[in-house]
């Protein structure tokens, strides 16, 4: 259950108020879902939402963190130095858009904005490109490069690219296969030469 103040109830009507705005979140769109709906859902009183929560949007960030989380948890953890450092990369930046459709078809637009409001998502991200970056560069493979600025151009690469794709409905076989071209022109430029 989400951190809420010491004022407001966290139980379990809380994580069905949750589920249930992800569920209308996800078939209808962030925009659409009210309290009203999730009321009608939940088959209650307005009472019940406000002891729990503020607005709607208190919940809808809760959503937000909850399908960030899911994304991470889909990254492959640890590199596997049998496979190629390119190839990995690549899977682990196609995995992130895949578990994207996955996830959130709907939500995108939400967590487009919010990626942009709130620095969880974009640190956790920068942590693992820089990661990456230090095995790259340690092993040869990848050229010197400022940290902070291949992390932000990765960032909005990915977060954009995905954006797109899914604000325009491509086919996720169609995305995978334009996001891996892209991408891998994206990889050539850090390569030692």
């Amino acid at each position: 259950m989400p951190e809420t103040e010491k004022n407001l109830i966290s139980d379990s009507i809380s994580d069905r108020i949750v589920q249930i705005t992800e569920d209308l979140a996800t078939r209808d769109g962030a925009h659409t879902v009210t309290v009203r709906k999730i009321l009608e859902k939940l088959g209650t009183t307005n009472r019940v939402f406000y002891n729990r929560f503020r607005n709607v949007d208190e919940v809808l960030q809760i959503v937000y963190k909850n399908a960030v989380m899911k994304m991470h948890d889909s990254v492959l953890s640890e590199f596997d130095i049998n496979k190629d450092f390119f190839e990995y990369v690549t899977d682990v930046a196609t995995s992130v858009l895949v578990k994207t459709y996955e996830i959130k078809m709907q939500f995108s637009q939400y967590m487009f904005e919010h990626d942009s409001l709130t620095d969880f998502n974009r640190d956790w991200w920068t942590k693992k490109i820089h990661e990456l970056l230090d095995y790259g560069i340690a092993h040869g493979l990848i050229k010197k490069v400022n940290y902070d600025t291949i992390s932000y151009a990765a960032w909005c690469f990915c977060r954009g690219f995905n954006a797109d794709a899914l604000s325009r409905k491509i086919p996720i076989e169609d995305a995978v296969k334009y996001f891996k071209a892209g991408f891998g022109c994206f990889l050539d430029g850090l390569k030692v030469k």
